[in-house]
């Protein structure tokens, strides 16, 4: 079984039925046992979706809130993600993907780039600088290739 927050084993009792004071009290002894922390599963949680799936942190709070972990504790599982972090990360995205769009304009090329970020939460600022990046420096790759493969002609 996967790990799971104390919010999804609760809605899982829940599920199943379970008397309510009975689950608190298993719930309350699997946290003492530390086989129930937030903190560790969203830590660990942020660490496997950023790096495995790309996801941004904005995208990532709200899989958190989703899962029913407490602000403060995704706060903090959110503050190992910073910045240069994730640019980085949208950065290898975009590189990963832009040989897809080899052979359209700039424009559809822009587009689709644009909206696979946006679907895993970026920022509108972080897209347009990382996408015209990436494109910029395959136009300079390209005019470089053809300057050595292409005779000069004395």
């Amino acid at each position: 079984m996967a790990p799971r927050s104390r919010a999804e084993l609760q809605a899982t009792l829940d599920a199943r039925q379970v008397p309510t004071d009975v689950a608190q009290s298993v719930l309350d002894r699997m946290e003492e046992l530390s086989l129930v922390d937030d903190a560790a599963f969203a830590q660990a949680w942020v660490r496997s979706r950023h790096a495995g799936r790309g996801l941004s942190r904005r995208a990532l709070s709200h899989e958190l809130y989703r899962k029913g972990i407490d602000a403060e504790v995704a706060a903090a599982a959110l503050d190992t993600v910073d910045d240069a972090d994730e640019r980085e990360t949208a950065r290898r995205l975009v590189t990963r993907r832009l040989h897809t769009t080899r052979g359209l304009d700039r424009v559809t090329r822009t587009r689709r780039l644009a909206g696979m970020l946006a679907r895993k939460g970026y920022s509108g600022g972080v897209v347009q600088q990382v996408v015209r990046e990436a494109l910029d420096a395959e136009g300079t790759e390209q005019e470089l290739d053809r300057d050595v493969v292409r005779p000069s002609g004395h």
